[in-house]
Parts: C-alpha cells; structure tokens; sequence
C-alpha cells in the first residue's frame, strides 16, 4: 500500500508539476491538441501517464490548464496592451506582442490559442469550442477598450469599436498564422506598422 508521502504510483522523485505544465504547452503549441499524444506529452513532461492523469487530469483537463498558462504567461502581452494610455498604444502593443511572441527563438512559432484546434474530430470539439471562447473573449476585451477609447474622445465618435476590435484581432491572427509559415519577425513587423500607419481602421 503506498504512502502518503511516495505520490501516485509512476509519480518519479524530484517530480515539478510546473515545469511539466511549461513542457506540455509547448508540445501542444507545437503539434496542435489532437496532433499531441499522450505518449509525446508525458515524454516531454518526464513523468509516466498515470502521473499525468493523477496530477493534470485526462489530455483535454490537461490542455485546459496549458491554455491557462498560456493566457497568464506567453500572451499576457493582451492585458498589458489593454492598459496602455490611447487606443493606437493599445493597438501597437497587441501587434508587437503578437509578433514578438509568435517569433520566439526558443518556443514554436505562431499561437497556441488560434492554431491548436481550428479543425477537429467529434473527440476534440470541446477543445475547439474552449478555443473559439479564448478568441472570443480576447475580441471583447479590445472591443470594450476601443468603446472606452471613443467614449473619452480618443477615438473619432463615428468609430464602431466593434469593428475596429475585429479587424485589429483578425490581422494579429494572420500574423501569427504566417509566423507559424516561416515569415520572419522583422517582416510581420513590417505588416504591422503598416496597417497601424492606417490608424484608426474604420
């Protein structure tokens, strides 16, 4: 009968249940949710499947909680931009984050959030869906920042703070779909300072 101080049965010694979170976001940000197998996350992890199921829960519980570290850590840029003095600061910083973080030396190319689930099977619909929330989510943040924007007269009154969200969302999107094909940093860069010389876009 195991101890209260040996752990699950597979759990090994010296086992950091934060460093092995860190390791599965990065196989699902680079393999996308079902291209990851359990075999490969808990590879990477270092620790055997009924360590993963006894600390993480089954793979979706286990991609949930990547995506929250995700949110938290490599795209945490979102909520600082938000905070930023003027709607245009708002949108260069989402841009250069985006860039930035899409670009990344030692972590995969393009997003975890946009590409790990666009399609699925029927198994895999409850990670799209939680997907399509985070995208969701992050679209109404920028659109209440944008109507606030044009509430203070920072934005010209006839702006829809709707529509500006979208596009600036839908082109940080792109950019990271083509950080993810290869394009290099300093050329989304380019993209994007050239759609902010447009500002505001609508």
């Amino acid at each position: 009968m195991e101890t209260k101080q040996s752990g699950p049965v597979g759990r090994p010694r010296g086992f950091d249940a934060d460093e092995a979170l860190e390791r599965a976001m990065l196989v699902f940000w680079k393999h996308g949710y079902e291209g990851a197998s359990t075999a490969g996350l808990t590879n990477a992890m270092g620790i055997s499947t009924t360590s993963m199921y006894a600390a993480f829960g089954n793979k979706e519980k286990l991609f949930r909680k990547v995506l929250e570290r995700y949110t938290e850590g490599p795209s945490a840029y979102l909520a600082r931009a938000l905070e930023e003095p003027t709607a245009l600061g708002v949108a260069t910083a989402i841009l250069a984050g985006t860039v930035r973080t899409t670009t990344r030396p030692a972590q995969p190319h393009g997003c975890l959030g946009v590409q790990s689930a666009l399609a699925t099977s029927d198994a895999g619909q409850e990670v799209h869906d939680l997907l399509v929330t985070w995208r969701t989510n992050g679209y109404s943040c920028v659109r209440e920042r944008f109507q606030r924007a044009v509430d203070d007269g920072d934005l010209p009154p006839q702006t829809d703070p709707g529509l500006l969200a979208r596009c600036l969302t839908t082109f940080a999107y792109g950019l990271a779909v083509q950080a993810a094909s290869g394009v290099c940093r300093d050329e989304l860069q380019e993209m994007a300072d050239a759609l902010l010389r447009n500002w505001p876009l609508t």
